[in-house]
């Protein structure tokens, strides 16, 4: 096969993987919502005269598993799994328990064009921008005080018993097994299945993460031809059945295709692969050429990418070779696992130039001139593990980012992830839109990732 590896490098990593600062903004919506619905509750509690009170949090889906492609339409879903104690809940039905939490949510969106929409499985709050949040409601008991796991019951149809954490340590188990490329296969199935808008609708990302999980392709070890295997294998497997059951061990593996649209989207999925699985051929011919290969990829994607490839390649060769600094930022997902369940705040606070100490974000709304929105030249920038949902962790990382024009020119951008304290300080050095991550790490895999951006002004 043609090798376009790099080529498949550079595609996955600027046009196909979520970037770090549009996950933050998911991040922040997520965080806002549920604390709607915690403002919301208090108030439906008071006019009501209830007590419920969400027991715990948890990101789920595509966003905890970071399996999320771009999007131009910013059709983004934030899966949030909110929970109750079933004592608080007592005899309520599911279809009353998430009309509950929409009526809370709905006394706190009075500024949002579209009320939150009820449907089956979740409680789903939409942006005219195109991100929605689905809220799926659980409650959780113990049958006895001793346990220390909780059962958890879902709110579908009915009430029905469900491993709230099951999908997603399957998931990381199968990273461990299969390797990150068994990720990046799942957002490259994603972004082909997006290709086209001409297609209709194509299986979820869950199907998709399921059956690129059961034929993925463990020989090669190029990206382009994992990639190309595995879907080769999908397409076969759809010829003889269309189905798909939740892995092993989860939910009973419950079948998830269970409507007559379900098959019909597997349907239309494995006609779409088998008519451009084939434009493919040509990268196993002998005489196939560059030009050939990165055709044949442009028409497979449909994304301008391929088509530019040609032209760029010397222009992006001679940037890199007289680029000045040391390109030293890391990337947690290369260091650990990532299953981002939980959320976690920073809190930062400045100080300095005779000003008392004051959250970054206080400063920035109260003292920054209204047109120029940063932190004062040479103040300290002191960050600590702020509010978090995360129950327990082992550790805590720290990146700290500078980014610009002067953080290039000084060779000091900086981005290493490193294991500091809960709290460290930082000057404000140079000018700059520079940023801060911490990570919370639970037995060797990534649960929480906080950010907080720092502009920086002239000296």
């Amino acid at each position: 096969m043609f090798d376009c590896s790099k080529e498949f490098q550079k595609f996955y990593k600027d046009y196909v993987k979520l970037s770090e600062q549009e996950k933050n903004v998911l991040r922040d919506k997520r965080d806002k919502n549920i604390k709607r619905l915690i403002k919301g509750l208090e108030k439906y509690n008071n006019d009501k005269n209830t007590s419920y009170k969400v027991a715990e949090s948890r990101t789920q889906g595509s966003m905890a598993m970071h399996t999320i492609v771009q999007n131009d339409k910013k059709d983004y879903d934030i899966d949030v799994a909110i929970v109750f104690e079933s004592e608080h809940l007592g005899e309520l039905g599911a279809q009353a328990a998430r009309n509950i939490i929409a009526n809370a949510l709905k006394r706190e969106m009075s500024q949002f064009s579209e009320e939150p929409e009820v449907k089956t499985g979740c409680v789903r709050v939409r942006y005219t921008t195109g991100y929605h949040i689905d809220f799926a409601i659980f409650k959780r008991s113990k049958h006895f005080e001793w346990q220390e796991e909780y059962s958890y019951e879902y709110a579908g149809d009915t009430w029905s018993v469900r491993d709230i954490k099951a999908l997603d340590d399957w998931f990381i188990d199968e990273i461990k097994a299969k390797t990150d490329n068994l990720r990046k296969v799942v957002r490259l199935s994603k972004m082909f299945c997006k290709s086209r808008d001409t297609w209709g609708s194509l299986p979820s990302g869950l199907i998709q993460t399921i059956l690129c999980s059961e034929n993925f392709d463990s020989i090669h070890s190029r990206i382009d031809e994992n990639f190309y295997h595995t879907l080769k294998s999908i397409r076969n497997r759809l010829e003889w059945n269309l189905q798909v059951n939740a892995p092993n061990n989860i939910d009973n593996s419950r079948l998830i295709t269970t409507r007559q649209v379900d098959l019909e989207n597997m349907r239309r999925w494995k006609d779409k692969l088998s008519t451009q699985l084939e434009k493919l051929d040509i990268l196993f011919e002998s005489d196939c050429t560059y030009q050939d290969a990165i055709s044949a990829w442009g028409e497979f994607f449909n994304h301008d990418y391929w088509s530019g490839l040609g032209k760029s390649t010397v222009k992006i060769t001679e940037s890199l070779e007289s680029r000045s600094y040391k390109d030293t930022e890391e990337f947690i997902g290369e260091l650990y696992l990532v299953l981002e369940r939980y959320s976690v705040d920073i809190d930062c606070q400045i100080s300095g130039n005779g000003f008392r100490d004051m959250s970054v974000f206080e400063y920035l709304t109260r003292y920054a001139p209204t047109f120029e929105r940063f932190v004062p030249f040479n103040c300290k920038v002191k960050c600590k593990v702020g509010n978090t949902d995360c129950p327990s962790y082992d550790k805590v990382l720290w990146k700290v980012r500078n980014v610009g024009e002067i953080a290039e020119r000084k060779n000091c951008i900086r981005g290493q992830i490193q294991e500091r304290t809960n709290e460290i300080i930082e000057p404000t050095s140079f000018k700059g839109r520079h940023y801060i991550e911490c990570y919370l790490i639970k037995g060797r895999v990534c649960v929480a990732i906080g950010r907080v951006d720092v502009p920086i002004g002239q000296e």
